[in-house]
């Protein structure tokens, strides 16, 4: 359904040391490196047929979070829910929402962990037993 996820960024060099870090655990290489005619500059990581972007705003403006927005990364297991967390943390994330571990989803127990990165952005790493 989904060709790519971006999110702005107001310093792409952090966001890289970020989501280097965090999206590299999760088997992303190094990100595909673009700057537009307008200077801004975006960074495409690809993994597995998806892509996310970080980029600076087109428009100028300062980069925001969506309010209610979250971007969920699939995990392999309990432990890497955990390991993205710890990681996230240690590049300048911020945990949210409690610590990483078991949830009732409604169908069944997931493990789940929050974080926002350096700009805000609420992402959540998910394992879901099959």
């Amino acid at each position: 359904m989904f060709n790519h996820i971006m999110v702005g960024t107001n310093d792409i060099q952090r966001s890289q040391r970020f989501y280097d870090a965090v999206l590299g655990m999760l088997g992303a290489g190094q990100p595909i490196r673009n700057e537009a005619p307008s200077g801004h500059v975006r960074l495409f990581y690809r993994h597995e047929g998806n892509t996310f972007c970080v980029s600076e705003p087109i428009n100028g403006e300062q980069a925001t979070p969506a309010n209610g927005g979250t971007i969920g990364f699939k995990c392999s297991s309990p432990e890497q829910v955990r390991e993205f967390h710890d990681i996230a943390v240690q590049h300048g994330g911020v945990s949210v929402e409690g610590p990483p571990g078991p949830r009732d989803g409604g169908m069944g127990t997931i493990h789940l962990a929050y974080v926002r990165d350096p700009d805000g952005n609420k992402l959540c790493a998910l394992h879901r037993p099959k």
